[in-house]
């Protein structure tokens, strides 16, 4: 079975789809599918679908809804393998679990790819680290199951996702920017930072390559605007870390240049 969440829904059984036509049972098969392995509690499962106004016949309709994922197996040859939907799809104490004997899922790839990358990263490995993350956020085909009403429950999973997600851009640019690539990722740092005005590291990140590519005042730029979206929505000055990258520029440090060793290790 393959599944994937880094975008649409998908989920697939010898090459058939069995995602469900219907928004609750979707939900289900997503949080089943992103815990695979691990028996998901009939309240949780209650908690996404209808948070706090459950109604009275909330057990017997979500029975429903697990049916019609079963279904799905069923049509899709479940049978092949030599196991039951039933099989596949257990009914626990408690809850369900849903334990394809072989299965992948996009998120896990992405998980395990961005911890490669952000260990190769610390390796002093950055060309390794930017294809590693590179690849890791090529799994993504949109915003994580752009296509399934979201609930309590899978709003904290995708939220989690995100949080990941960032994290691997912001090494992958850091990795960028380590191989003398600044020039190449301005545009991209520009965007970034546009959508996410506050973010200190884009800022930091966007400054450098500025500053690298020969553009020192705008660079000052950048800065002062970090500074009054900061003032003006928190009330707050920027951060240490980002004064001292200002007074930096401000005194043309030749430490701001990409590393020696860096260009040279590139150049060999």
């Amino acid at each position: 079975m393959e599944f994937g969440v880094l975008g649409p829904l998908e989920a697939r059984m010898h090459n058939k789809s069995i995602v469900p036509t219907a928004g609750k049972p979707r939900q289900i098969l997503s949080l089943l599918a992103i815990r695979a392995g691990r028996v998901v509690q009939v309240e949780t499962l209650m908690a996404e679908l209808w948070g706090n106004s459950i109604p009275r016949s909330a057990a017997t309709t979500l029975q429903t809804y697990v049916l019609q994922v079963r279904r799905k197996l069923t049509a899709a040859g479940v049978q092949q393998t030599g196991r039951s939907a039933k099989d596949v799809l257990e009914t626990c104490y408690g809850g369900y679990r849903l334990t394809p004997d072989e299965f992948s899922l996009d998120l896990l790839e992405f998980q395990q790819m961005v911890r490669l990358g952000g260990r190769t990263l610390a390796e002093n490995d950055p060309a390794t680290a930017s294809e590693q993350l590179s690849r890791a956020l090529d799994l993504w085909r949109g915003p994580a199951l752009t296509d399934v009403p979201i609930g309590e429950v899978l709003s904290t999973e995708v939220i989690g996702m995100q949080e990941e997600r960032a994290w691997a851009l912001e090494m992958r640019l850091e990795a960028d920017l380590s191989l003398g690539r600044h020039a190449e990722i301005i545009g991209e740092l520009r965007m970034l930072v546009s959508q996410q005005p506050l973010h200190e590291t884009l800022s930091a990140q966007l400054m450098t390559a500025l500053y690298r590519a020969g553009h020192p005042w705008r660079a000052l730029d950048a800065f002062q605007s970090l500074r009054h979206a900061l003032i003006k929505e928190l009330g707050v000055e920027p951060s240490p870390r980002l004064q001292r990258l200002h007074q930096a520029i401000l005194a043309n440090d030749t430490d701001l240049q990409v590393p020696s060793a860096t260009l040279h290790a590139l150049s060999a």
